[in-house]
């Protein structure tokens, strides 16, 4: 403890010393700057460092619990900004299960941003994966994160591959739902404010995720001004002006012609090399994810090489547009499985768009997006009956024998009188 409060005193007189410090007038090559610069980053990620041990210490023994706060809350009264307390508890909160990154963050070469990428791409790849990650199988993870930051890979590219790995995960098996494609998951909060406003908070789906990254950017844009001026709106103040404008632009339709139209134009890229297609604004998508993004929405795949350059692009298709939507309202009339109105539905490929599917009235049904999550991740099927109308087929563990229902609208019929 002498020791301790040794060296406390002495990095206390080091930070008088520190504060004086001003780069060099007489340096015109840099050189003596730049040397200066990058050992101010090594003290600087090995003082964040020892933030999160000192965080991790007073929140093993409770300080702020005992105070009626939490830990989070007291970095921030410290004088922490919110975003760096966050990042900082969740270092410390991942630190015991990835101790081969705390030894690595040690020695300052690598920042909390950095730690925090790893640490979130492993609890990414842990969430994705089918089953629990083992101790070996979570430090195989952790070592080819931390591979990715030792070359030189941002936050966000640490990010991007821990996700290509999660999806790599969910796809080697048909059992379960990976996070990203858990509508069970979904949650939306709003909340008034003292002052009157409106406080919004989701946590989403990838595919509900890109269909509103998407709208907001196709629609928030900067404008000039009447006198001609750059847009002097911020581009936080653009994107709720685009959010008014999907509400209004919403509240406007429901009709049968605009009923089931594509929501939203994706883009879906599609390595050559058997890596994960991926989405622009979220990333790398399974392969049900992206055969469902491929049922309802006007959609453009990109072939890329392994260099990533585009080997081929498909033209955009507007699918099951409006006349053949009224044809399939006029047939099904409402969800086939759970009976929602046409207004809440989507057309379904029967047969997968992405397999070669054809966009027809004999391949297509009404499911909400309740029910479409449902065939696409927990088992349901849709078949066409020899009489031209769709059956739902319920997952084994329903009924283990998988008899086909007749649709929601002709629910009171039988097989054996539809034969």
């Amino acid at each position: 403890m002498f020791e301790y409060r040794k060296v406390m005193t002495e990095l206390d007189n080091l930070l008088d010393r520190l504060i004086e410090i001003s780069p060099p007038i007489e340096d015109p090559a840099g050189r003596a700057t730049f040397d200066a610069l990058n050992t101010l980053r090594l003290i600087r990620n090995a003082a964040d460092q020892l933030i999160v041990t000192h965080t991790a210490q007073l929140d093993l023994l409770g300080v702020a619990r005992k105070a009626g706060a939490t830990t989070r809350k007291m970095l921030i009264d410290m004088g922490f900004a919110p975003t760096a307390a966050s990042r900082t508890m969740r270092i410390v909160e991942a630190s015991p299960s990835l101790p081969t990154l705390a030894r690595h963050a040690a020695d300052g070469r690598l920042s909390t941003e950095i730690a925090d990428a790893i640490a979130r791409g492993v609890a990414h790849i842990d969430k994705r994966s089918p089953t629990t990650l083992t101790n070996e199988e979570r430090a195989t993870q952790e070592t080819a994160l931390l591979g990715q930051a030792l070359s030189g890979a941002t936050p966000a590219e640490i990010e991007r591959h821990a996700r290509a790995i999660g999806n790599t995960l969910a796809d080697a098996t048909d059992t379960g739902i990976p996070a990203a494609d858990d509508a069970g998951m979904n949650a939306v909060n709003a909340h008034t404010t003292d002052d009157g406003r409106v406080e919004i908070r989701a946590d989403l789906t990838q595919t509900i995720g890109e269909k509103f990254l998407t709208m907001i950017d196709e629609r928030s844009c900067p404008r000039p001004e009447p006198d001609g001026a750059e847009d002097r709106r911020t581009a936080e103040q653009r994107r709720a002006d685009a959010l008014e404008l999907i509400l209004d632009q919403a509240a406007l339709g429901a009709s049968i012609d605009s009923i089931g139209r594509p929501r939203t134009q994706l883009m879906v890229t599609i390595p050559a090399t058997g890596d994960p297609a991926a989405l622009p604004w979220t990333g790398s998508i399974s392969q049900a994810t992206a055969k469902q993004v491929s049922c309802d929405g006007s959609l453009t795949e990109i072939v890329l090489d392994g260099e990533g350059v585009p080997l081929q692009m498909g033209h955009t298709r507007r699918l099951f547009p409006a006349h053949l939507r009224k044809a399939v309202v006029v047939r099904d009339r409402c969800c086939i499985k759970c009976g929602a109105p046409p207004s809440h539905t989507q057309v379904h490929h029967i047969a997968h768009w992405a397999d070669g599917g054809s966009t027809d009235l004999d391949n297509g049904c009404l499911l909400c997006q309740r029910c479409h999550t449902q065939v696409h991740h927990h088992g349901w099927d849709v078949i066409l009956g020899f009489d031209r109308h769709p059956w739902i087929v319920p997952p084994a563990t329903i009924d283990p024998h998988r008899r086909p229902l007749p649709a929601h609208n002709r629910r009171t019929m039988r097989l054996d009188h539809a034969a």
